[in-house]
């Protein structure tokens, strides 16, 4: 597999929202609910919010196959909208997008969150150093999961 990451590009938008609707629909499957923001944002909003927000993208040859996003706020890295094509995910690419992300922040420490039904993601974030701090509940039984990593001393 010829994986690379690069900074994401206003120019990625459309791209970006593919892997995104593609990406979220499983989760939507999980929680019963196509009402969530990454399966509703047009296209203009997806061009504001990488405008306002770095991140990167990864490609396996020209193809767009997976996007994280992230701010800095103070000390603290905000990490989101991870999306991976569903043909790729399980490959590699949602650790390696991660990678880079922490790596190109100065932040000392690293936030993300995800649904408590969003096992696979929870995994993930844990393997990848991530440690639950709290939970959210949402009214519904469902939870939001935060999760810390602690990037530098």
């Amino acid at each position: 597999m010829n994986l690379t990451i690069d900074p994401i590009s206003p120019d990625d938008a459309g791209e970006i929202m593919t892997v995104q609707r593609a990406a979220f629909v499983s989760e939507a499957l999980i929680y019963g609910d196509a009402d969530m923001p990454p399966l509703t944002q047009t296209l203009e909003q997806v061009r504001a919010e990488i405008a306002e927000n770095s991140g990167w993208v990864a490609r396996v040859d020209s193809r767009l196959v997976g996007v994280i996003r992230a701010v800095q706020d103070g000390d603290l890295l905000l990490i989101g909208r991870i999306a991976i094509a569903p043909d790729m995910q399980g490959e590699g690419i949602g650790r390696a997008l991660l990678e880079a992300t922490e790596k190109a922040s100065s932040a000392n420490e690293a936030e993300l969150f995800t649904g408590s039904l969003s096992e696979a993601n929870i995994r993930l974030y844990e393997s990848c150093g991530y440690v639950e701090t709290h939970r959210v509940p949402q009214g519904d039984g469902i939870e939001q999961v935060f999760l810390r990593k602690r990037l530098r001393s």
